[in-house]
């Protein structure tokens, strides 16, 4: 038997509410399948299964708040005997402030004697009523946020009613919890702080020539190129790609980057991209497209939060020279990049106009410090330079 457990989606998660059951006990679940939604303060994410097997039990049902780490349903992994009725014990749930029989802002389901039309969005198949989806498109709800409380998850127009009166106070609930999140880094983690300015006139004419032979599809973005870059030069300083855990540092065995993405409506979360330094520069634009897209629509799965190994944020596209960022805990290091500008330069002894950027590293002095540091952010530079090579 396996358990299947509420899942820490970030420092600033202390506790979700499971808000759908995808599967039911008895249904065959396999690695990578979406079997429930957590409601979290940053909004609605899909949960994933991480083993192959059958759904044995479920412990927490719909609407209920529970922490994280809560055993959420049991998975009998496959090949094992299903064990006698009795054999399994109800487990206790902690007591934690749950909504009443219905969560907070839903209405109870209400009659359909007619199954509403679906709707291909984001991947996923909404059922969602004529009024209900007139009155989202009205008021600028995004559908694919809202997980109906109709009969077989459909969209009713008290879901839109709700989903609209409560983006104010879930944008409020997001910004404590990332100031929640941020204060606890300040207070525990020993910061230091370098920033160093680059020579982006390589890449920027790669970046050029690459995108003038191509569709705007299969075009590249200078954030891929400072992800890569960043990446690499991981591997060569594993203890700023590691998390501070049992006061020690732990290097991760995979370099998952972080892409601090703001979101239409106010707030920031922080999806991953995952094994980053194996990858080409093509296919991880598309990743990275497809990731900010998804955090943007609220179609984020469990596996984006959950395993970052290190955080990017760049401010670059609002014409910011440089971001000092703090670290998102237990991670050990946070990379900022500003905007490319054009600057004097010093090139071959003559002062030209060339590309610039700064970028910037805060990092937990326990796991690294100032020499490391800087050696780190000259490798970014060095392979810059390369930018074929990424």
């Amino acid at each position: 038997m396996g358990d299947f457990l509420m899942p820490s989606l970030g420092a600033d998660m202390v506790a979700g509410t499971l808000t759908e059951w995808y599967k039911h006990p008895g249904d065959a679940v396999h690695r990578g399948d979406i079997i429930a939604a957590v409601d979290t303060d940053k909004g609605s994410i899909d949960v994933e299964v991480f083993d192959d097997g059958v759904l044995e039990q479920v412990v927490v049902k719909e609407g209920q708040k529970v922490p994280v780490g809560t055993l959420l349903a049991v998975i009998r992994s496959t090949g094992e005997a299903a064990p006698a009725p009795a054999a399994i014990a109800a487990p206790v749930v902690p007591a934690v402030p749950a909504p009443s029989a219905t969560p907070a802002g839903i209405a109870p389901p209400a009659a359909a004697p007619v199954a509403p039309p679906e709707v291909e969005q984001a991947g996923r198949r909404l059922r969602v009523s004529p009024l209900a989806r007139r009155l989202a498109a009205e008021r600028g709800v995004d559908l694919a946020t809202i997980h109906g409380s109709g009969e077989a998850g459909t969209i009713l127009r008290e879901d839109v009613e709700a989903a609209a009166s409560g983006g104010r106070d879930r944008q409020e609930r997001m910004r404590r919890a990332i100031a929640a999140a941020m204060a606890r880094s300040k207070r525990e983690i020993p910061h230091f702080y370098l920033a160093s300015t680059l020579d982006f006139g390589q890449a920027s004419a790669w970046l050029t020539q690459w995108n003038a032979e191509r569709k705007p599809a299969e075009r590249l973005l200078a954030a891929v190129l400072l992800l890569k870059a960043t990446a690499l030069a991981l591997l060569e300083f594993p203890e700023l790609n590691a998390r501070w855990e049992n006061d020690r540092v732990n290097p991760a065995q995979g370099i998952n980057i972080g892409v601090a993405t703001s979101l239409r409506g106010g707030g920031l979360v922080v999806p991953a991209l995952h094994h980053v330094n194996r990858k080409t520069l093509p296919p991880l634009m598309i990743e990275l497209r497809d990731l900010v897209q998804r955090a943007r629509s609220g179609t984020l799965r469990s596996s984006d939060l959950a395993d970052g190994t290190i955080t990017v944020t760049s401010l670059g596209e609002r014409s910011a020279d440089m971001v000092l960022g703090v670290i998102y805990p237990p991670q050990t290091a946070i990379v900022g990049f500003g905007s490319v500008v054009e600057r004097p330069w010093v090139r071959d002894g003559a002062v030209v106009p060339r590309p610039v950027l700064t970028a910037t590293l805060a990092a937990d002095h326990r796991a690294s410090d100032g020499h490391r540091g800087a050696a780190f952010l000259a490798t970014i530079d060095r392979l810059l330079q390369s930018p074929e090579a990424l």
